[in-house]
């Protein structure tokens, strides 16, 4: 794919189609939502108003890292709506993957929709949707294998005309595209993370006291692979927490706590990843850390599997 004409034919029909109309656009951070919201700044400029839901299942610092960079880094108009006690209690008592998923879905279109009353002539809502979320959510002829958020969990009756301006594009285009864009590298080579956040990594019911373990968990990883210079070596990695507890040793007492799963792969567009291997010695001061550090987990699995058969994410 030519990535130039790509960026410059979609600044061209993002014009055409929002006109002298107003856009929101729905930010998380990632990778996808950073490119589209510089795709879309170039083409609309100030009429373009992006969204940072916090629903409260974000990685630890993950706002204030947000409220940084588009308040100091990028011209564009940023709203930031807390709406952590919304979804959580949304949440409550919701086990099955999918029902979480079109739960958080859902949620962020009624956000949207709410802050889009409080403006004049935002009439699009623009996504970071690519090609692996449509063929993962079983649309356009693919099969189901889970709902994302911004595809299948989405309400029959929004109120917004959607502009997905990165749908054909896989994760390495979406790179390239955001480099083309002069987006800094960090952002653009920054892991992937799902749109339904940790809501599905904390399996499960979400439950307070384990999605901040998998907060704390989560940062020990990131901060460990920050160290050994291994940032853009994994494609993925992550931690997630399971819904059940088990036999450990604390203190020389036993002790009945969590496990927490590692998770590394490698991939060029999500569609098959391979597991990483992280060296012993990681590992092992990996799994010191967070036990120590971390008195509710007393186990730490590496996950060994392959996309196919797994998926890249637990849910």
């Amino acid at each position: 794919m030519d990535i130039k004409q790509f960026v410059d034919d979609s600044i061209r029909n993002i014009k055409q189609t929002v006109g002298d109309k107003k856009a929101i656009l729905a930010l998380s951070g990632g990778v996808d939502s950073s490119v589209c919201a510089a795709l879309v700044s170039q083409a609309i400029g100030s009429h373009l108003t992006c969204v940072f839901v916090d629903h409260g299942l974000m990685r630890k610092g993950e706002r204030e890292a947000v409220e940084d960079v588009f308040n100091n880094e990028f011209d564009v108009n940023l709203i930031v709506v807390d709406a952590q006690e919304r979804f959580m209690t949304k949440l409550k008592n919701i086990e099955d993957p999918e029902e979480k998923r079109k739960i958080i879905g859902e949620e962020f279109i009624r956000v949207f929709e709410e802050e889009q009353a409080k403006l004049s002539d935002h009439d699009f809502l623009v996504q970071g949707t690519i090609a692996a979320d449509i063929e993962e959510s079983g649309k356009e002829g693919g099969k189901l294998v889970k709902s994302h958020h911004n595809v299948g969990g989405l309400p029959e009756d929004v109120n917004f005309e959607l502009v997905e301006p990165l749908r054909e594009l896989y994760k390495a285009d979406v790179r390239a595209a955001g480099r083309e864009l002069g987006l800094p590298e960090p952002m653009v080579a920054r892991q992937p993370f799902p749109g339904p956040g940790l809501g599905v990594r904390c399996l499960g019911e979400i439950t307070e006291e384990r999605l901040e373990i998998l907060k704390e968990a989560d940062y020990i990883l990131r901060d460990e692979v920050a160290k050994a210079g291994l940032e853009y070596d994994v494609w993925q990695y992550f931690v997630a927490i399971p819904d059940f507890k088990v036999v450990g040793k604390v203190n020389d007492e036993r002790a009945f706590a969590y496990p927490i799963f590692i998770r590394g792969v490698i991939s060029e567009d999500a569609k098959e990843a391979t597991w990483y291997g992280f060296e012993e010695d990681f590992l092992r001061r990996l799994s010191k850390k967070i036990t120590d550090q971390i008195p509710q987990v007393v186990r730490v699995l590496y996950d060994i599997t392959d996309k196919p058969p797994a998926t890249i994410e637990y849910e």
